[in-house]
């Protein structure tokens, strides 16, 4: 049976990777799905995937870290499929190498902020209202394990912003609880998407399988299937939790 039937969702950063699988797994659940992007090209490819496929769905092109194209996208939605009922804020990433934290350059710390931490705040900032409003909805976020546990090798500025993620989307549940939004955060591992197995080489990968007690690395499908309960009603008394989709790396 179809787990999302008849549900509205928008998957920001879903041309590629972990948001289009999350977008793809949806679609063949019953959801009408936004695809979002900046890269027009991926998120029609995407988007034609799961017409293709049976589903439904719809492109969203925005910049999420200017607060009135996510407005207008919000709008845009709603005015073509109507009120979102789920909101994957997925987008996000490093735009920086790892570093000593004395190498980060204000700019590339703000552009690691920003591209994490504040286009999840303002996408949530303008969903949110019209859910509380109507007395239900769900919101999912995306951190990372970086933000888990210390590690030299991450980025530190993108770890810092997924932490922030992480409490963001603990104040939004308590937040918006009374008023039938429940809100939880995804934490992955190494996820093998298709830039990953491009620029991980073979050896590093195997390298990075023996430090998980699940010795394989993860793919997008499992990030998905995880979003999929987030979003379902089988965690309807689920809120406020990170959820760790790490292999077993990461035991807090």
């Amino acid at each position: 049976m179809n787990k999302l039937p008849g549900r509205i969702a928008v998957v920001t950063g879903s041309s590629r990777g972990i948001g289009a699988a999350i977008a793809r797994l949806f679609a063949s659940e019953g959801a009408a799905v936004v695809v979002h992007g900046r890269d027009r090209t991926a998120v029609a490819a995407v988007t034609s995937e799961i017409e293709q496929a049976g589903g439904r769905a719809l492109a969203a092109i925005a910049d999420l870290t200017d607060y009135e194209q996510v407005v207008s996208m919000r709008d845009s939605i709603e005015g073509s499929l109507g009120t979102v009922d789920i909101l994957v804020a997925n987008a996000g990433g490093s735009p920086i190498r790892p570093s000593p934290l004395e190498d980060i350059t204000e700019e590339d710390w703000r552009a690691s902020v920003d591209a994490n931490l504040t286009a999840t705040f303002l996408t949530v900032k303008a969903f949110l209202p019209g859910m509380k409003q109507r007395g239900q909805g769900i919101i999912i976020t995306m951190s990372s394990a970086a933000a888990r546990r210390p590690n030299p090798g991450s980025p530190m500025a993108y770890a810092a912003a997924k932490a922030g993620i992480e409490l963001l989307t603990k104040e939004i549940a308590a937040q918006a609880g009374p008023h039938g939004v429940r809100a939880n955060c995804i934490a992955p591992e190494t996820i093998l998407t298709e830039s990953n197995q491009q620029q991980i080489p073979t050896d590093v990968q195997a390298q990075l399988r023996e430090i998980h007690p699940i010795r394989r690395l993860g793919t997008p499908e499992d990030v998905a299937h995880a979003a999929l309960y987030l979003a379902s009603e089988h965690s309807s008394w689920v809120s406020g939790i990170t959820l760790d989709v790490a292999g077993g790396s990461v035991l807090v």
